[in-house]
């Protein structure tokens, strides 16, 4: 059985994962930084809680990973480490806080989701902190 090979060389698979990491990690931080704000100027915060643990809990909880782990993507340090917490956070968004409300609000969940696994698997690639700081 033969398996299908490309012709995407290493070093363009470097260039792609690179412009996948700042382009999933940009569009992430639009999500995240409004609720950085509201964790810090709200005067009553009202946020999913989905565990119990408090509303103020889960946006922080949601902060960092939207916030602190998406600068950590765009910069390729602690990469595979960063994207756990964005996994976590997008199957809470998608089969906790949406499950009823349908594909339309659980499709962007999703699409997030499978950008983390895939970056989960796939790593950081050649252009990241993660390399430079692995080859010292």
């Amino acid at each position: 059985m033969a398996l299908y090979k490309t012709n995407l060389s290493p070093a363009k698979a470097d260039i792609a994962l690179l412009i996948f990491r700042i382009a999933i990690g940009c569009m992430m931080l639009v999500h995240g930084i409004p609720k950085l704000m509201t964790l810090f100027t709200a005067d009553t915060i009202e946020f999913a809680d989905p565990f119990g643990a408090g509303e103020t809990a889960s946006l922080t909880l949601a902060v960092f990973a939207e916030v602190v782990c998406s600068i950590l993507l765009i910069l390729g340090l602690a990469t595979r480490l960063a994207t756990i917490p964005l996994i976590i956070t997008m199957c809470v968004a998608v089969f906790m806080v949406h499950p009823v409300d349908g594909w339309g609000r659980q499709e962007l969940g999703s699409l997030y989701l499978a950008a983390y696994v895939l970056l989960l698997i796939a790593g950081p690639g050649k252009y990241a902190l993660d390399y430079v700081f692995k080859k010292k």
